[in-house]
């Protein structure tokens, strides 16, 4: 069984989409987005710094659009998705990638609403000085446990020894002088506390837009990174897009949920490397291909061949 993943923010870096670009009709594609988006994707993909793309409101539309790319260069048709693909599933902002990617929203209805969400998310952000450090290593509840004492919201569980601090600059700073034993502290490339609190206002924009989004249901399951459930119904899955902004991501849920619906291959969409990582460490014997640039297309489409195929039932969302 093969499952379709897409990395959250953070995954970005420089100059990441240019290989993309030399595939036909992926510039034409990239400039209809923009004008959806309101940014120059492509600048913001080829040329643009490390703090450019770091601007959540730019970095949140520039990894769904790369995904897109990525997964459409794959799976050109909606049916070679469907008969190739378990599950699907996305990380944080991923999950627009992935919601997109299943048929839940279109790809234009994905770039309006992240566009939204990358300003609602950058508003918030600016109202007061926050971020997020990765947690690598250390017993669990022990992290969980400083992460408390320093008043840290655990705003990434992703499994395979990986938990996400975030909050004020002012917590993280004690939170890193006061570090969990046994544990490495990472700052992440974000410019805000996400999956917070702090995101509330962001929540409520969102909510106020989809209602009229024309939503269909996911043409493969969609493993929600909210508690790892499996969703068909396609208004669920939109309801929980606008909910996890300021809930925490569940990654390691979804790595249980893998598990338990018997995964063997793990495809991860452009800018891939992060989830692929979390994979090897979490779902050993899975086999995975992170989808960088199109280099990458032919040993993504042997394991497609090798492991692909259509979802089998699935137990109701």
């Amino acid at each position: 069984m093969l499952v379709l993943v897409a990395p959250g923010q953070g995954a970005q870096t420089p100059g990441f989409l240019a290989p993309w670009l030399d595939l036909d009709g992926v510039a034409d594609r990239l400039r209809w987005w923009s004008a959806v988006t309101g940014l120059d994707l492509i600048h913001y993909g080829t040329k643009a710094d490390a703090d450019e793309i770091r601007d959540t409101a730019v970095a949140q539309p520039l990894l769904v659009a790369s995904g897109l790319v990525a997964a459409f260069a794959l799976f050109p048709r909606p049916d070679d998705l469907r008969d190739a693909v378990g599950a699907a599933a996305g990380h944080s902002v991923g999950e627009l990638t992935a919601a997109a990617g299943t048929g839940v929203i279109t790809a234009e209805t994905a770039l309006t609403l992240v566009r939204e969400r990358g300003r609602a998310m950058a508003a918030a952000a600016a109202v007061t000085q926050t971020g997020m450090s990765a947690v690598l290593g250390g017993d669990p509840e022990t992290v969980l446990a400083k992460i408390a004492e320093h008043g840290l919201t655990p705003a990434n569980m992703n499994g395979g020894g990986q938990i996400v601090a975030a909050g004020t600059l002012e917590q993280l700073a004690a939170f890193a002088a006061d570090p969990p034993e046994k544990a490495r502290l990472r700052p992440l490339a974000v410019a805000g506390a996400f999956h917070t609190e702090h995101m509330a206002p962001a929540v409520n924009r969102l909510a106020e837009l989809v209602p009229g989004v024309t939503v269909h249901d996911p043409s493969v399951p969609f493993l929600s990174n909210s508690d790892g459930t499996v969703l068909h119904d396609g208004r669920e899955v939109v309801r929980r897009l606008v909910t996890q902004v300021s809930n925490p991501v569940r990654w390691d849920l979804c790595t249980e949920t893998m598990k338990g619906l018997g995964v063997t291959g793990l495809i991860e969409v452009t800018p891939a490397g992060t989830l692929t990582a979390l994979a090897k460490r979490a779902l050993p014997g899975v086999e995975t291909v992170a989808l960088k640039t199109p280099d990458d297309l032919e040993a993504a489409r042997k394991l497609v061949e090798a492991h692909g195929g259509p979802a089998g039932p699935q137990s109701p969302s």
